[in-house]
Order: structure tokens, then C-alpha cells, then sequence
């Protein structure tokens, strides 16, 4: 299995098992255009199987990868954190997507994936070593924070 489904796998896990922890984050949440615009414009993501992964829903994709019964807690810490951040900007990028203007969509997926590069280029440096990688999630850091500033000004001005 390559690396990609591990950590979904794992993402996926952490939403079933600790959706009441994920609660009280608040590092991240998309602007309040991609949340309202989704609800103006009708798209109902429930009806679609969007919505929240906890539950048996997250225990059953996880059986479904092949990752049941998987233990995060015995897994390094960058990969925990890792997996903590993405539960936050994963569902929040898959909303933003699925709003009806192409644009406010582009802008609203783009900001939490944004935010999701820089949360883990922020775990590298907290736990990674390599000088080439540190100096790359810097770098990451750097030229999506301001991409992200930019998105969000555009909704402000853009989207209705």
C-alpha cells in the first residue's frame, strides 16, 4: 500500500475515533463564504455521503482499506500530528470543492489544501531533520501563506 493510503487510512481512523477531540480544534476554518455558499446554493452534501466520517462510517471505510483496527497511538508522533491537522483541512477542502460557482470552489478547496501543506511543512519542522526538507517546508510555508491571503481577499470581494 503506498504511502498516500496509509495516510488517509489513518485519516480516516483518527475521524472514528476521536471526532470529540477534533472538536475543540480551531486552527483552521475556511472562510465564511465557502460554508454559506454551499448551503445558499442547495448542494446538500449529507444526501451525497459527505458528511462526517465518525462512527461507523469511519470504522467502515477503515475496514473497507483494509486498516481496521489500526492503533494511532502506536504510530510516531509526526505521523499523529500529521493525521490530527489533516481531519481538520481534508473535510474542509472537500467542502470548499463542492460549492456551485467553479470559481469560489477553486478558491475555497485551494485554501484548505493551502492550509493543509503548511500544517504539515509545520510538522516536518518540528520533527524532521534533513536540512533540504526543513528548508523546503519553509519555502512551502512561505509562498502558501500569502496564496491563501489572496484567495481569501478574492472570496471577500467575489463571492456572493
Amino acid at each position: 500500500m503506498n504511502i498516500g493510503k496509509t495516510i488517509l487510512a489513518a485519516a480516516v481512523a483518527a475521524t472514528a475515533f476521536s471526532a470529540p477531540a477534533l472538536a475543540q480544534e480551531t486552527e483552521f476554518q475556511l472562510p465564511e463564504q465557502c460554508t454559506t455558499a454551499a448551503t445558499a446554493g442547495g448542494m446538500d452534501h449529507s444526501a451525497m455521503g459527505h458528511g462526517n466520517m465518525a462512527g461507523n462510517q469511519g470504522a467502515g471505510m477503515m475496514e473497507m482499506m483494509g486498516m481496521g483496527g489500526m492503533d494511532l497511538e502506536s504510530m510516531p508522533e509526526h505521523v499523529r500530528e500529521n493525521v490530527r491537522k489533516m481531519m481538520i483541512s481534508m473535510p474542509a477542502m472537500h467542502e470548499g470543492m463542492m460549492m456551485e460557482d467553479a470559481d469560489v470552489a477553486f478558491a475555497c478547496g485551494m485554501i484548505a489544501h493551502h492550509q493543509g501543506a503548511i500544517d504539515m511543512a509545520e510538522v516536518l519542522l518540528e520533527h524532521g531533520d534533513d536540512p533540504q526538507m526543513r528548508a523546503l517546508a519553509e519555502e512551502i510555508i512561505a509562498a502558501q501563506g500569502p496564496e491563501i491571503e489572496r484567495m481569501t481577499a478574492w472570496l471577500a470581494e467575489n463571492a456572493n
